[in-house]
């Protein structure tokens, strides 16, 4: 069998795809054989993208809408009329982050129920937080809207995608918001209460559309062939390893992930990069977030694409850590300045190219988008009323942050690049010997510490 990578080094040579047993998800009888140029797979990813990606793109922008949108809820009168003193609003910023269960269930529930259910459990919460009247209310939709939405993000692929119209999603729903705002009076309602509710209901009709789009697996994907369904599966169980992965769940994958030394520093590298920024306190800064996220859309997707083309993660996320070291260096000082989103496409799916195994990935990225999230809390006891609108305790503590994130991923990759040599002297070693003495299933069940796994720098 040839290497999984041998098409990145020569576009003429093809790629042989043996026999592909599906596991209990496709429950679909072996796949002939499959051969593919290089062109061949471009135009088989093509469609696949054509089919799934606008919907998942839209799930994901109207997420991303609604994760934000009570900032220009604000703007528009929340605070006011729900009378939110001191740090109160800030402590709303901050929703329930149950990936790690989701992400697991996603596993067990045919994902074509799944997500869209959530999508629309999420939309219905959205469009209730249009009416509520008191604080308590507000903190009660925002917890089951994060337990709605938790789900999504770590369940999806194609990050780099995903993020980049996450941040043209930010940007027009800030001038959305600003256009919604002149329906203020109109039912009795404020003009905050209908950006939730429109918002809301359009969350809830992409949630019904999705219903009839997506698909559950690769294996049962029906606008594919067979022998397409087994190239894919093939090529994902294959992507790192030339074993492939562990499928049968079991309680120690969670376990590993937990204990996988690579977490914990990409869960702060994530951290720095992902909390929430404060500013303008009018209806100027709706519109200001609009040429904000278009440049940081473009930027994501640049990154993204040059990352996967190249395979390296590193060099993008430094550069996009650096951009945000600068715009938060600008807005600590006396100009008016910005931040930067870019390096979220790296950061998330460098975790998951990095960790082997469905389950280990499924709990790893689950816990590293939810536990990086977290500086959304620090960033409501940072972030307070009383240092607006220069906020400087809020920026000092994120560039302290960003500091450490930096250091973080330079020791990352320093592990990464120290630990794919060891291995290249022990491949090296084994083929002296004549083999390395493990069975394929050890090696599947070994995941990213197997020898023949290399991680991505």
């Amino acid at each position: 069998m040839s290497d999984p990578h041998s098409l990145e080094k020569a576009p003429t040579e093809s790629v042989y795809i043996d026999t592909v047993e599906f596991d209990r998800e496709g429950g679909l009888p072996p796949a002939p054989p499959l051969e593919l140029t290089l062109d061949q797979e471009r135009k088989l990813y093509r469609k696949i993208d054509l089919r799934l990606m606008p919907i998942l793109i839209l799930m994901y922008i109207v997420s991303a809408m609604d994760a934000v949108n009570i900032g220009n809820a604000k703007v528009a009168g929340l605070a006011t009329q729900l009378n939110l003193v001191g740090n109160q609003f800030n402590i709303a910023l901050a929703y329930c982050f149950c990936q790690c269960p989701a992400n697991l269930l996603l596993k067990k529930i045919r994902p074509s129920r799944w997500l869209p259910g959530l999508t629309l459990g999420w939309g219905i919460v959205m469009t209730v937080m249009g009416l509520v009247k008191t604080y308590p209310q507000l903190i009660c939709t925002r917890i089951f809207l994060g337990v709605f939405e938790a789900g999504l993000f770590p369940g999806v692929f194609r990050v780099g995608l995903f993020v980049g119209r996450a941040g043209l999603s930010l940007g027009f729903s800030g001038l959305l918001a600003f256009i919604i705002g002149y329906m203020n009076g109109v039912r009795g309602l404020e003009g905050w209460s209908w950006i939730f509710i429109l918002e809301g209901s359009a969350t809830v009709v992409v949630g019904i559309l999705a219903a009839f789009i997506l698909v559950d697996f690769p294996a049962t994907a029906g606008f594919l062939n067979p022998e397409e369904r087994a190239y894919i599966v093939r090529k994902m169980k294959y992507d790192n390893s030339t074993v492939g992965e562990e499928e049968k769940f079991a309680i120690r994958y969670v376990w590993a992930a937990l204990f996988d030394w690579q977490l914990w520093p990409q869960i702060i590298i994530y951290m720095s990069i992902s909390a929430p920024r404060f500013g303008y306190s009018t209806s100027v800064s709706q519109l200001l977030t609009v040429p904000v996220y278009s440049i940081a859309t473009i930027v994501a997707l640049f990154f993204g694409y040059y990352s996967d083309k190249l395979r390296r993660r590193f060099p993008f996320i430094l550069a996009g850590q650096l951009m945000l070291l600068v715009g938060l260096a600008i807005e600590i000082s006396p100009a008016p300045g910005g931040g930067g989103m870019s390096a979220v496409p790296g950061v998330v799916s460098w975790l998951g190219n990095n960790m082997a195994g469905q389950y280990k990935r499924g709990v790893g990225m689950a816990v590293h988008v939810g536990l990086g999230n977290t500086s959304r809390l620090i960033a409501t006891n940072v972030f307070r009323t009383q240092d607006a609108p220069r906020y400087i305790l809020g920026y000092s503590v994120e560039l302290i942050f960003m500091g450490i994130g930096i250091c973080c991923s330079a020791v990352t990759i320093i592990l990464y690049m120290r630990i794919n040599a060891h291995r290249d002297l022990s491949a090296l070693a084994y083929s002296e010997k004549g083999g390395h003495g493990y069975t394929t299933q050890e090696l599947r069940a070994m995941g990213d510490r197997a020898p023949d796994f290399r991680y991505t720098i």
